[in-house]
């Protein structure tokens, strides 16, 4: 199934060949978690900070159920410092 993943700020760099402002169109597995997605492009976890799912934040203990759908988005932010 086809999705389109986003990631942002440092995280940016980690996306496929292809992407555009920050998204790509990627091809998952029916029945996949966000952890899955976030593993197979390599963004460690514990900079995977905010995860939204179709613009609603998934918290950690959701992270590996089989929540995401053909058609779905997924945008990842890392922690953010600063004042």
């Amino acid at each position: 199934m086809k999705i389109t993943l986003k990631l942002f700020a440092t995280l940016g760099d980690l996306l496929p060949q292809g992407a555009s402002a920050n998204a790509v169109e990627v091809e998952v597995r029916d029945g996949c978690t966000p952890n899955e997605i976030i593993d197979r492009y390599q963004v460690p976890r514990e900079l995977a900070h905010l995860l939204l799912l179709n613009g609603v934040f998934v918290d950690k203990s959701n992270r590996d159920k089989p929540i995401v759908h053909a058609g779905d988005t997924v945008a990842v932010w890392p922690p953010v410092a600063g004042g």
